[in-house]
């Protein structure tokens, strides 16, 4: 059937070519865009869609590495390459870019090798050219970078010397804030649109979308994604200043954007405002965080909006960027943006006007019972599709992990635990699933661009939400520990061991594992999912220091805090901890990650597959599915390519039925989502194998695959 409708669209095009030339080209500008690689995954659109055929599901299971690259740095490579002339381009676990001969895998030029090491995390780089200038734009710190692509080395008239401070366009008091991005800028012409990543609580920066010119690195446009006096939008703040409070901040997009080219509107997914999940002193709906806000594209001027969280206070951050294709409903083709979140909703609008698709229900949430807290009443709800992964509601104590061993104790935890959708922060445990990653996450889903389906992988991990009483600023404590307290608490634990299973590390003996310098770096330019503290005060690094590293407090152990340049709020968070059994594994029953196909032209699943299985559950977990970090590639013949999993996987499903046809063993776990490319006529995929996360172990290669 699929071969008789593409044979009847040929000959409709061969008719339309003779009658209007300009849709040909412009069907062969498409057909060029989804068989090259140039784009963060795959296309402006963000489809990570190929229409390259020559592996096929009949030839898939011949597969073999065709090359590989082993980088200079170890550790978890979140990136997607991308492909121009021949040339692949990619990021390695401490931020060098490295360049590739996209066909052998031999390095061409490394930038970053002279610079000291970066602890952060990256998904890739932008490229864009225009005649002979070919340029990579790269961050490192808040700093963006124009490198030339054949050579690697800085272009000096961009900015000053080749780079400029990112924070340069917003406002003053964001100049020494912790700013980075670890998604790569969306081209647009001649600007770059940057993705930023800033703190999470009192005293971030307002996550303004800023447009640089490619050319000459100076700010374009600025877009507020926190309103300003006077701005619309700034009356759902509480306090219409709150812009310049220095207090709340954030609503920033850090997942990355989407582009219409053609239509000239600039898709961008936003954030939960900072601090994230106290939100007495931001009371109000708080546009335009957690929202999908379309821009012009050349100016940075408001079209529409649409919010998915009102009022967010549980990190309910859109995770990834939405996805550009065309659905069907009523017999008319729509341009459509579809955009995944962490609750396990597709929302789909109509690309230029923002209609939803499918409607789009206010549902009464529970109120909350922190003082000063006033959680927004009702949330917006799709009628269609349905989630694709489970709510919290749906739990009952049947549905705890049969593997787990002290089911007792789960279950007690269960009983008192608050499972109503949307129940706000308080004083109780409240389970949240799906959790602080999400269903979707970074990796974000695939789409078939035409066919106006829909493919993502899920998390099913539980979370618990608990906040406590803030400590009043205690003066019978060392000047580190209250440090300590303020910004490392949360995450790291008052007794400073951590959550492993959470991926926030144990600082107990910290001492014996990292030099002092290093975790000053560490202090200052985050790492991982850690933000930065560029602004902490001199005194206060040191004092913070001498505690992590156990050495004897020789100052007065009254002192406190000095200089703090936030206000406390009285409900803190209590960490990003996970629902386990003590096995370490979820302790809600299976599968713990899904694969989905969703027709979005009717709302309805094509089918839903568990994805990946737990080793440490032998052939007892086969088909438990695993946590999943990093998004797929499907292909117009009919393939899906996703590694992504923990147990560390690269496997090709037959995207009509999610059954597998190859799957191969990694030398590590690749957390990041392949790329698909052609060079000399032969079919390349690529990704990045690092490992690391979820405890996986450490790897430091880039494979490609193809046929023999």
């Amino acid at each position: 059937m699929i071969i008789r409708r593409n044979a009847v669209v040929c000959s409709l095009c061969m008719l339309l070519s003779l009658l209007f030339p300009s849709c040909e080209k412009e069907a062969s500008k498409t057909k060029t865009m989804y068989k090259t690689w140039s784009s963060y995954l795959g296309d402006p659109g963000r489809s990570h869609y190929s229409t390259l055929s020559q592996i096929t599901p009949k030839n898939v299971s011949q597969l073999k590495i065709a090359w590989s690259y082993e980088a200079p740095d170890w550790g978890q490579m979140q990136m997607n390459p991308i492909v121009a002339d021949s040339i692949l381009y990619g990021v390695t676990a401490a931020l060098r870019v490295v360049a590739l001969h996209a066909g052998t895998g031999k390095e061409l030029w490394q930038f970053g090798d002279s610079v000291k090491v970066w602890h952060s995390t990256s998904r890739g780089v932008s490229y864009w050219e225009k005649g002979a200038d070919k340029r990579i734009l790269c961050t490192r710190g808040s700093d963006l970078y124009a490198l030339d692509a054949l050579s690697g080395k800085p272009i000096p008239s961009f900015g000053a010397h080749g780079k400029v401070d990112m924070r340069s366009g917003m406002v003053v008091s964001a100049q020494n804030k912790f700013v980075i991005s670890n998604t790569p800028g969306t081209i647009y012409k001649d600007l770059i649109i940057m993705p930023l990543r800033v703190s999470e609580g009192p005293g971030a920066p307002p996550g303004d979308v800023m447009a640089f010119n490619v050319i000459t690195g100076e700010v374009a446009w600025v877009f507020h994604t926190i309103p300003d006096v006077g701005e619309p939008g700034s009356e759902t703040w509480g306090n219409p200043g709150v812009r310049n409070s220095n207090l709340v901040g954030a609503a920033n997009n850090w997942a990355g954007m989407a582009v219409d080219e053609e239509a000239g509107i600039i898709y961008v997914p936003t954030g939960s405002a900072a601090p994230d999940f106290y939100g007495g002193i931001r009371k109000g709906s708080n546009l335009y965080s957690n929202s999908l806000v379309a821009l012009n594209a050349d100016t940075g001027d408001y079209i529409w909006h649409f919010q998915f969280t009102h009022h967010d206070i549980w990190d309910r951050d859109l995770p990834a960027p939405p996805n550009l294709l065309t659905v069907e409903k009523e017999g008319k083709k729509i341009p459509a943006v579809a955009q995944v979140t962490k609750q396990g909703y597709v929302y789909v609008f109509d690309r230029k006007t923002g209609i939803p698709i499918f409607n789009i229900e206010e549902v009464p949430v529970p109120p909350s019972s922190l003082e000063g807290e006033e959680a927004w009443p009702t949330q917006p709800f799709p009628v269609k599709p349905t989630p694709f992964a489970r709510q919290s509601t749906e739990l009952t104590e049947n549905d705890l992990s049969p593997f787990a061993e002290n089911k007792d104790e789960l279950s007690e935890i269960f009983r008192k635990s608050d499972k109503r959708i949307y129940a706000p922060p308080g004083l109780e445990p409240v389970i949240l699933l799906p959790g602080y990653d999400g269903a979707a996450e970074w990796g974000g889903a695939a789409a078939d661009p035409e066919e106006g389906v829909l493919y993502v992988n899920s998390n099913e991990m539980p979370r618990m939400l608990l906040m406590g009483k803030a400590e009043e600023n205690r003066t019978d404590i060392p000047m580190g520990e209250a440090v300590y307290n303020q910004y490392c608490v949360s995450c790291h634990q008052a007794d400073r061991k951590g959550m492993e299973a959470s991926g926030f590390p144990s600082l107990v003996d910290l001492q014996l594992r990292k030099e002092k310098p290093e975790v000053s770096s560490i202090i200052t330019q985050g790492k991982g999912m850690m933000t930065g503290f560029p602004d902490i005060q001199k005194e206060e690094k040191e004092a913070l220091l001498r505690f992590l590293f156990d050495e004897e407090i020789k100052h007065s152990v009254t002192e406190k805090i000095i200089n703090t340049n936030t206000q406390p709020v009285p409900f803190i968070h209590q960490g990003y901890n996970k629902f386990l059994d003590d096995n370490g594994l979820p302790a809600i029953a299976p599968p713990w990650g899904t694969l989905h196909a969703i027709d979005l032209n009717t709302g309805e699943y094509i089918w839903s597959v568990p994805f990946g299985n737990t080793p440490e559950l032998g052939e007892k977990g086969i088909g438990t599915g695993t946590e999943n970090y990093g998004g797929p590639v499907v292909t117009e013949n009919g393939l899906l390519f996703i590694a992504a999993t923990r147990d560390g996987l690269f496997r090709v499903f037959d995207k009509k039925t999610g059954t597998i046809l190859w799957e191969y063993e990694l030398p590590a776990p690749a957390f990041a989502t392949p790329a698909m490319y052609e060079v000399n006529g032969k079919q390349y995929i690529a990704l990045a194998c690092g490992g690391e996360k979820l405890g996986t172990k450490k790897g430091n290669q880039i494979i490609a695959f193809a046929l023999k």
